[in-house]
C-alpha cells in the first residue's frame, strides 16, 4: 500500500510466470512469421527428400497432437496457461505424464521440429534450438514450484524424463 492506494505488480513481474507465457507466445509468433531460409536451396535435394520430409511432418504433427491432447486431457482441471500450479492441483503421474513430465512443451518442440525438417529451414531450426533452451528454463521454474507444492515431485522427476521419453 502506498498513500492508501493498492499497488499492483506489473504482469511481466508476476510471481506465477506471466512473463514466461508472454515469451512463449512471442516465440510462437516469430516461428509462424519467420521466413524459411535454406542456404543451400538445392532443388535436387528437395526432390529426393520430399517423401521423407512429408513423412517427418506427418509423424511430428501426429506426435505433437498426441502429446498436447493427452497432456491437456490428463491434467483436466489443473490446466493453466501459467507455469505456476493452481491452488487445488494434485501431482499427475499417470497417462502421458508417466512417460514425459512436460508433454505440452514437448508437443510444441516436436511440431516445430517437424516444420523445420519439412521446409528444410535453417532459420526455423535455429529458433527451435532457442525455444528448446527457453522451455528447459521454463520447465525448471515450474518444477521448482511443483516441488514446493508436491514434495513427491522430486522422486517423480528422477523416474520420468522431461521432454523426450527415456532420453531427456
Amino acid at each position: 500500500m502506498n498513500n492508501g492506494k493498492h499497488q499492483t505488480t506489473p504482469w511481466w513481474q508476476g510471481k506465477k510466470g506471466e512473463y514466461l507465457v508472454a515469451i512463449q507466445f512471442l516465440i510462437l509468433i516469430i516461428f509462424i512469421v519467420l521466413p524459411v531460409w535454406n542456404p543451400g536451396d538445392d532443388a535436387l535435394l528437395k526432390q529426393h527428400t520430399g517423401l521423407i520430409r512429408l513423412i517427418t511432418l506427418a509423424l511430428c504433427g501426429t506426435t505433437a497432437l498426441v502429446l498436447g491432447g493427452l497432456g491437456s486431457h490428463n491434467l483436466k482441471k489443473y490446466v493453466t496457461p501459467l507455469p505456476y500450479p493452481v491452488d487445488h492441483s494434485e501431482l499427475v503421474q499417470t497417462g502421458i505424464y508417466s512417460l514425459v513430465r512436460h508433454p505440452l512443451y514437448s508437443s510444441q518442440l516436436v511440431a516445430g521440429f517437424g516444420w523445420a525438417v519439412y521446409t528444410l529451414s535453417v532459420s526455423h531450426l535455429i529458433l527451435l534450438a532457442a525455444a528448446f533452451f527457453f522451455f528447459n528454463y521454463k520447465a525448471g521454474k515450474e518444477e521448482g514450484w511443483l516441488t514446493e507444492r508436491h514434495p513427491e515431485y522430486r522422486e517423480y522427476s528422477r523416474r520420468v524424463r522431461k521432454f523426450i521419453p527415456w532420453i531427456y
